[in-house]
């Protein structure tokens, strides 16, 4: 999940704020009480949740940006000036230089 803050037209930075511990613990709770076929499907999502906890917050801003830019129908390079126009414009809010910074996460951390 992401933020801007400010009151501004334009941010310069994007807040990542991730809960995969509130998640994990949720789904801890309920296989503690899930019967024997709920289980096999809790535990896959509790694999899951933890294999995304392990991300860092630049995976997490790299996926995101992927996603911003699938969003807005992006295809070709990520480390173009057409992926910053594009992020910008499936984002208005960011300004050029949190585009570019995010950007670079993107490049950094391509899947």
């Amino acid at each position: 999940m992401t933020g801007f803050l400010g009151t501004d037209t334009k941010h310069n930075f994007v807040l990542t704020i991730r809960d995969t511990d509130t998640v994990a613990a949720s789904l801890r709770q309920a296989l503690e009480a899930a019967s024997p076929e709920e289980r096999p499907g809790l535990e896959r999502a509790a694999a899951v949740v933890e294999a995304a906890a392990v991300a860092s917050a630049t995976q997490v801003r790299a996926r995101w940006v992927r996603s911003r830019l699938a969003a807005v129908g992006f295809a070709g390079d990520v480390g173009s000036v057409d992926a910053v126009k594009a992020l910008r414009r499936a984002e208005p809010k960011l300004s050029l230089l949190a585009a570019v910074e995010l950007q670079r996460d993107a490049v950094a951390h391509s899947e």
